[in-house]
């Protein structure tokens, strides 16, 4: 009889151990079980842009117009016709472009003779589209018209309304030909025709 009570509590005691063991177990396997990452709710992805950032102006001194580089270069001018300034004679200039944005420059020039006459005018520049498409490249001459004052130096200097028109060709990277009509309103009407070569350079 002792013995049947002793082999009921060993069994009992048995079951007791290998729940307790199966009970511990698995309270470790549930503390070892990483705990999700959190992301703090006060965390936020900043996609401003910096209020600080400047808009780049499209003007600027020697920019590249659409007609070309800006340059320095000499030339011949041939007068027409007139009496007034060297515009009406034949002299050798010094000429220039420098643009200041895509369309706009100025083209100072100054045919140096007995009454050297300096030309300041601003000029528009076009550009003309290839005759294959409108998809394809503009064409290399670049025509340009302008207004501006030419001043006559000497014993009668001389300040007069000037009016000019031309187109400018470019020969390679380097350099730039141009060609140009200037009719300067002085006592007579001056006009010359000028042809030169640029050397281009870029803008300061």
């Amino acid at each position: 009889m002792n013995n049947i009570i002793l082999r009921k509590s060993f069994v009992t005691l048995s079951s007791l151990a290998a729940i307790a063991i199966l009970n511990s177990g698995g309270s470790v396997n549930a503390q070892t079980t990483p705990p999700e990452t959190a992301i703090p709710n006060n965390q936020e992805i900043s996609t401003n842009t910096p209020s600080n950032q400047i808009a780049q102006s499209d003007i600027g001194v020697a920019t590249t117009t659409r007609g070309g580089s800006s340059y320095l270069g000499v030339g011949y001018n041939i007068g027409v016709s007139g009496a007034s300034s060297d515009l009406a004679d034949g002299n050798i200039t010094v000429i220039s472009k420098v643009g200041f944005s895509s369309s706009l420059s100025t083209r100072p020039s100054a045919i140096i003779g007995d009454n050297t006459t300096i030309l300041v005018p601003i000029t528009y520049d076009f550009s003309f589209q290839n005759l294959a498409g409108p998809l394809s490249e503009p064409l290399p001459i670049a025509p340009y018209l302008g207004i501006g004052a030419a001043f006559k130096t000497g014993n009668k200097s001389e300040t007069a309304f000037l009016v000019t028109g031309g187109v400018d060709f470019p020969l390679s990277k380097k350099l730039t030909a141009t060609a140009a009509v200037n009719a300067g309103f002085f006592g007579q009407t001056d006009v010359g025709v000028l042809f030169g070569v640029g050397y281009n350079f870029s803008g300061f």
